[in-house]
């Protein structure tokens, strides 16, 4: 008998891996262009639109919206069936486990909220071109900015921690010695990619 759940977590694993995190790096880039100016980040942009609308929106939908439906829903099947015990087990690996499910949580928020206002409410229906200027004065509101810098750092811990799920998952990484070198490395990596955020964020305050 085919065990449909064994399979599922290991897709849900392999698309949370590459694909969302190929999503979050991709964004990350490009909004961290923004820290050589205005020209720059708009000139990316402008590239990224000289892909034809079919295309580009076969793109969102098949490597953006579908991929993040599919973890999302699946995600919130795992994390309602999670047992988290940091109460009686308050070890590191213990706490990340349930991390990642109550970040999971925020981001569903987050996700609803950045991409209905930007591309579907602003960009979609008002038909305001993304720009410097457009991301510039919805940061300048500090309660968007604190709540878009938790989405991005939910997202980054998610995607960082997934990483050595996903070796534990996958039999990359066997063994406790392989697990804490690979757990130390994403969380190096985590550092990084939360102090890129908090850098191209400022210089949209700049």
């Amino acid at each position: 008998m085919i065990n449909v759940s064994f399979y599922l977590r290991r897709l849900h694993s392999l698309c949370g891996l590459l694909l969302l995190g190929g999503v979050l790096i991709e964004h990350l880039l490009t909004n961290a262009s923004a820290m050589g100016g205005p020209e720059v980040f708009n000139q990316g942009l402008e590239m990224m639109e000289l892909i034809p609308a079919p295309i580009f929106l076969a793109i969102e939908i098949c490597l953006y919206a579908v991929p993040i439906l599919f973890h999302g829903i699946y995600g919130i099947v795992i994390a309602l069936d999670a047992k988290n015990n940091t109460g009686s087990y308050g070890y590191s690996r213990n706490w990340k486990f349930a991390l990642q499910r109550y970040t999971a949580w925020y981001m569903v928020a987050f996700l609803i909220w950045h991409v209905g206002y930007l591309r579907i409410y602003l960009k979609g229906i008002m038909g305001e071109h993304i720009s410097y200027a457009l991301v510039q004065s919805v940061l300048s509101n500090p309660a968007v900015f604190v709540l878009y810098a938790l989405g991005m750092f939910a997202a980054i811990f998610h995607f960082c921690n997934g990483i050595t799920t996903f070796c534990m998952t996958w039999g990359i990484a066997k063994g406790p010695r392989a697990q804490r070198v690979v757990d130390k490395m994403a969380m190096g990596l985590c550092a990084l990619m939360c102090l890129l955020t908090l850098a191209f964020m400022f210089s949209y305050l700049a």
